[in-house]
């Protein structure tokens, strides 16, 4: 089953596009955003929080999408839920 499109960044411009999809086969979302400064991500990486290792494991990202899309985001929730069911 393809990614089903759920919602684009609503201020999106012509060069930023911050995109959340569902991946119902695989039972993920799947969000594209912006890459993380180097300080973001080095907060992150040192960030303790129990039954989380401490880092970015490899094959594993930090980024940012804009709180705006939250509204997105739970959509996307809700359209993986209605797949899987």
């Amino acid at each position: 089953m393809p990614l089903l499109f759920v919602g684009i960044d609503p201020n999106t411009g012509d060069k930023q596009s911050p995109t959340v999809w569902a991946d119902a086969e695989r039972g993920e979302l799947v969000l594209q955003g912006w890459k993380p400064g180097p300080e973001l991500e080095a907060e992150c990486a040192a960030t303790e929080v129990p039954g989380h290792a401490v880092g970015i494991p490899e094959g594993e990202a930090v980024i940012r999408i804009p709180a705006r899309m939250l509204r997105i985001v739970r959509e996307a929730c809700d359209v993986f839920e209605s797949h899987v069911r």
